[in-house]
């Protein structure tokens, strides 16, 4: 399987904030912008590995600035790395007020996929190609990401996590 660049997984949506995605304070709710976030993370994941994916964990979302009612909601996700069966998705979020022509970040997170065959099994995915600089940065902290996933999800021990434990070494 050839591997794949990340640039080639970028995936962009756009979504207008209505009435009926908004709390109280007229602000985007936040579960309705980490549904767009998972379509958004999932369509870059299947972009990279030409499979069917499922959401296999949601973390470190940072919410940074509300998105108020009428304002615009730009997603821009791509897969950071990829394992086995499984990818790490980046996404960056920004709000736009388009009367005021003001664009603002809001919020940050990594999603991870699990590619799947026909029978919704784990299926091997491409390796990723990262060619910037921050590709590349994303690329290698994703490791210590997925070590810290794991090691919450009790799928592996903390001593067993090197890469991670190296930044607490000297």
């Amino acid at each position: 399987m050839e591997p794949r660049k990340a640039m080639d997984s970028l995936t962009i949506m756009t979504e207008l904030v209505l009435p009926n995605d908004t709390n109280v304070f007229g602000n985007l709710m936040g579960g309705r912008l980490m549904y767009w976030m998972d379509i958004a993370s999932a369509l870059a994941a299947q972009k990279h590995c030409n499979a069917p994916v499922v959401t296999a964990s949601v973390d470190n979302i940072s919410f940074e600035n509300p998105i108020k009612l009428g304002n615009v909601v730009h997603i821009e996700a791509k897969v950071t790395r990829a394992f086995t069966s499984s990818m790490e998705v980046h996404m960056k979020v920004w709000g736009e007020d388009l009367k005021k022509k003001h664009k603002y970040k809001s919020n940050e997170a990594y999603y991870t996929f699990v590619a799947l065959t026909d029978e919704n099994k784990p299926t091997p995915v491409p390796g990723l190609i990262p060619e910037s600089e921050e590709e590349q940065r994303l690329f290698e902290g994703a490791l210590r990401r997925r070590q810290i996933r794991l090691i919450l999800g009790g799928k592996m021990k903390p001593d067993d996590a090197k890469e991670l434990k190296a930044l607490f070494e000297n």
